[in-house]
């Protein structure tokens, strides 16, 4: 007992680290900064809050509450909650009951039966057992450890989508709001085009415009009224698509049109590296390396004998009073299972549990490539895009000094109206890709927030906050 006891601590799961991957000091594309405290430890909180929406804060909600995919995620991770149960089951000793009461005839030609055996009789039993695994080799240990890092895994991949949705429903949010600034545009284009081919047609009745004239006029009209349905075409198709992920059918679900610009956010200027191990999906593939590493023990253990205490007692007669004292049986003593031959299957299962611990690594360190990947894309988006803006803004400027010259040197005869269509259909292009460029803007801020694992706020005290990173 003095050995079994010596060797009950033991582990056959190799010593876990966590899959070793180069981790840069700094994002290339994020600019000069300092380490950040992202304190996390903290709720990362309502992080589409920093749009300043009503609305969206209310589609956000309600994501949690009836998204059909989120609530898939719950129920496995219940159900990983649930396996991890039954592994810390094991780790306790077993007892159950057992009765039974049975009226039997034996055979007459029964072998070796006595003549004074009677033929019908009676077998009563009431009995208990229990039983206790020493978890010598670490097997059940090992096997509790797997089941706790896969439900972490769970919990983590919950977090995930959780943040997935909330990202793609404030994505679709932003193209939404930018299809209503559009759509704004053009109807007060259309409306001015419309005064326009009025205007047009009435100088021509007047014999001061040509028949070319209005025919442009008309046609541009007309162009504008098209492109107009289109966007009303393309806006109720993200309506829809934002139902979906709020759980409504899109048949009762409207969201009103709202073309008022939304604010950009400020990008933070010190995402830190380790701020990359926030993201739910790299902290679901390295808790499932860690349930893998301990696999490896429980397949390990399955090579050294399996050792169990246990005992039974009860009471057992074939007929009259059962509980009394001549009655009872009991048996008390260890046990111990050892597999000599399984052609090989015990290794095999060994193979197994190290290529699954190799493979989870492996997915780990990919996991946190794309995780970098992603960061650095959206803090070169956010830079770029930011120039990019304010050239659009001077090009949409300059638009509209044209058009206004143009149009009025028309009206004083200086030009024909080829100049004011070409100036108008410049000033048109040059706002509408002015709105798009500020929807994707929006769209990089909320990917660049779900990137970094979720917004964050940092401490701030008296001396203000502690680094010059910005809180999302």
């Amino acid at each position: 007992m003095l050995a079994l006891a010596s060797v009950a601590g033991c582990s056959l799961a190799p010593p876990y680290a966590r899959p070793a991957i180069d981790v840069p000091p700094a994002f290339k594309e994020g600019g000069p900064w300092r380490i950040a405290d992202p304190a996390d430890t903290r709720p990362r909180g309502d992080w589409w809050t920093v749009f300043d929406d009503p609305v969206l804060n209310g589609l956000e909600a309600r994501v949690a509450a009836a998204n059909s995919t989120l609530a898939g995620a719950l129920s496995r991770y219940d159900q990983a909650q649930a396996y991890l149960a039954v592994a810390e089951a094991g780790a306790g000793p077993q007892a159950e009951i057992d009765t039974s009461f049975t009226r039997n005839r034996q055979s007459d030609n029964r072998p070796l039966r006595s003549a004074d055996q009677p033929s019908f009789y009676g077998a009563n039993t009431i009995s208990g057992m229990f039983s206790y695994e020493l978890d010598l080799w670490g097997r059940v240990r090992n096997a509790v450890a797997a089941g706790r890092a896969a439900a972490q895994a769970s919990d983590a991949d919950v977090a995930a989508i959780k943040l997935s949705l909330q990202g793609e429903v404030a994505t679709q949010y932003m193209r939404l709001r930018g299809y209503d600034q559009e759509l704004k545009l053009l109807e007060d284009t259309v409306a001015a085009y419309a005064q326009a081919d009025v205007l047009n047609r009435r100088r021509f009745e007047g014999g001061i415009a040509s028949g070319l004239d209005t025919s442009r006029s008309g046609a541009q009209l007309k162009e504008a009224e098209a492109e107009r349905d289109d966007v009303v075409a393309s806006r109720a198709l993200i309506e829809h698509a934002i139902a979906s992920l709020v759980g409504t059918p899109a048949s009762s679900f409207t969201l009103a049109a709202a073309p008022a610009a939304l604010p950009i956010p400020a990008t933070p200027v010190g995402v830190p590296s380790t701020l990359l191990e926030r993201r739910p999906d790299v902290a679901a593939a390295e808790r499932r390396v860690a349930a893998a590493n301990a696999e490896i023990g429980v397949a390990r253990a399955a090579f050294f004998p399996a050792i169990t205490l246990g005992g039974s007692g009860g009471f057992q007669n074939t007929g009259g009073p059962l509980l009394t004292g001549g009655n009872t049986l009991w048996s008390i003593g260890p046990g111990a299972v050892l597999a000599l031959l399984d052609g090989g299957r015990r290794r095999a299962q060994l193979a197994i549990a190290r290529a699954a611990r190799e493979l989870a690594a492996d997915e780990y360190r990919a996991t946190v490539l794309q995780a970098f990947q992603e960061v650095e894309d959206d803090l070169a988006l956010s830079a770029h895009l930011a120039d990019e803006a304010a050239a659009e803004d001077e090009a949409v400027r300059q638009a509209g000094i044209t058009e206004q010259l143009s149009l009025h040197r028309y009206v004083e005869g200086a030009s024909t109206y080829l100049d004011v269509v070409t100036a108008q259909t410049t000033a048109l292009r040059t706002r509408r890709a002015a709105i798009v460029l500020r929807g994707r803007r929006l769209q990089t801020s909320v990917n660049l927030i779900g990137a970094t694992g979720g917004g964050w706020v940092q401490p701030v005290d008296a001396q203000g906050p502690r680094s010059t990173a910005a809180a999302l």
